[in-house]
């Protein structure tokens, strides 16, 4: 599939932009390129070929190791809160703001 260059002006005009002759003939090219790159795509026999849902799970040496969930920091709650003008139970109390 390739654009003439009545259908970049075309193009131009649905979506409400001005461009000139030269930026029309860029743009068709540039479309062009994008149209062939497509085709060449589709080409591609991938009969038999089940879609992947990530492709890195395939190698095994690039997957992401999970690690355990554990804490590694101290619990430095209260000395964070001690700053804060009211609390109660762990929680930071706040004036109400919604009636």
């Amino acid at each position: 599939m390739s654009l003439e260059l009545s259908d970049v002006n075309r193009l131009a005009s649905l979506a409400r932009i001005e461009i000139s002759e030269a930026e029309a003939a860029q743009v068709q090219q540039q479309l062009n390129q994008f149209f062939a790159l497509v085709e060449q795509i589709q080409a591609v026999d991938t009969q038999g070929i089940e879609p992947l849902a990530h492709p890195i799970a395939t190698i095994a040496e690039l997957a992401q190791p999970l690690r355990d969930d554990t804490v590694t920091e101290p619990n430095r709650r209260e000395a964070c809160q001690a700053a804060a003008p009211a609390v109660e139970d762990g929680l930071y109390l706040v004036p109400r703001v919604v009636e």
